[in-house]
């Protein structure tokens, strides 16, 4: 049975899919390579934001359910995101371009080790980016190569997904004996948890919290996290593995861009097992990638109902110039 290879995506839920469409690439310089919709839910938009290519381990994507509360965070969710940057230089160009385009953040700290700088979108949606400075382990992505950002301080991929739970003892052990993570490093009532070749690309930050109320899904917070597995076999294989645990699972869902498995692991912490192919490179040239609405195969015969459905989004950045923003 082979360790999980690090993380794959972080899927959140957003109040606007234009807002975060522009935060995304215009404050974030990540790269869109997807317009899709929720496959579950045809009239919500799916937004993959990723690397130059999409690869998997870079990407994070958006739902905009219509009519959706506000989130409320709290103990019990996924509670934040990380972005790895390529080092600490890196998070001095942020914290300038951050001041200057309003973003709120909290400046550059240090958590196990390694330089971080904490901040907020417009939905109170948590982020961190953390240098890869010194890093060792799972290799990060390529920026997108025509964004705002200069390539020697632009974002690469995911980092350590952060996770609040009640019972610490139970979630550990979730961790250790499912899902086999090593636990490396505690910080206070924060545990640094890794899995296969480690780094900031296969880390999870557990942090034991009983003193906040339970967190409510809503705009604003994480839906799920999902780790890399290498194909349908091995997805099979955590099907078998899941099941000699007696954990509860979707069974394996074709995705089309990656196939995936789901199980509720603790209360309000939803994990997914997604393979790294096919990915998002297979209906769209590299040119115009993310600018037409995409759908899946099993999905076409039913693009004009969906299109009536989402309200058009203009996603085309293939005509633009993006002249590269160095913060002085």
């Amino acid at each position: 049975m082979n360790e999980l290879k690090g993380v794959h995506h972080i899927t959140a839920i957003t109040s606007s899919a234009e807002k975060i469409y522009d935060f995304f690439t215009y404050v974030l310089g990540l790269r869109l390579v997807k317009k899709t919709v929720n496959q579950d839910d045809i009239k919500t938009y799916h937004l993959f934001f990723a690397d130059d290519t999409g690869n998997p381990g870079t990407d994070m994507t958006f739902f905009d359910f219509p009519g959706i509360p506000k989130g409320k965070h709290g103990t019990d969710e996924i509670h934040k995101t990380s972005f790895r940057v390529p080092d600490d230089r890196a998070l001095e160009y942020w914290v300038k371009r951050f001041d200057r385009l309003e973003v709120n953040h909290k400046g550059i700290e240090e958590r196990f080790g390694k330089k971080t700088l904490s901040f907020v979108d417009f939905d109170d949606q948590q982020y961190q980016l953390i240098s890869d400075e010194n890093n060792k382990g799972v290799v990060s992505g390529t920026p997108w190569q025509d964004g705002p950002i200069p390539l020697e301080y632009a974002i690469t991929g995911l980092g350590p997904v952060f996770v609040r739970v009640s019972n610490f003892d139970y979630f550990k052990a979730v961790l250790e004996q499912v899902y086999m993570f090593r636990e490396i490093a505690q910080e206070g009532s924060s545990y640094l948890f890794e899995t296969g070749e480690g780094g900031n690309g296969a880390q999870v930050v557990v942090e034991y919290n009983t003193i906040l109320p339970r967190g409510r899904q809503g705009y604003g917070t994480i839906h799920h996290a999902a780790f890399r597995v290498e194909d349908r076999k091995e997805i099979d294989d955590w099907i078998e593995r899941y099941q000699s645990f007696q954990v509860p699972n979707s069974g394996f869902v074709e995705r089309y861009f990656f196939g995936s498995l789901y199980a509720n692991v603790a209360p309000g912490v939803l994990f997914e097992l997604a393979t790294d192919g096919p990915g998002f490179m297979g209906d769209e040239p590299y040119e115009t990638l993310g600018e037409k609405l995409s759908l899946p195969p099993f999905f076409e015969e039913k693009r004009e109902e969906i299109e009536k459905l989402v309200r058009p989004i203009d996603t085309v950045r293939s005509t633009k110039d993006f002249p590269k923003e160095y913060e002085n």
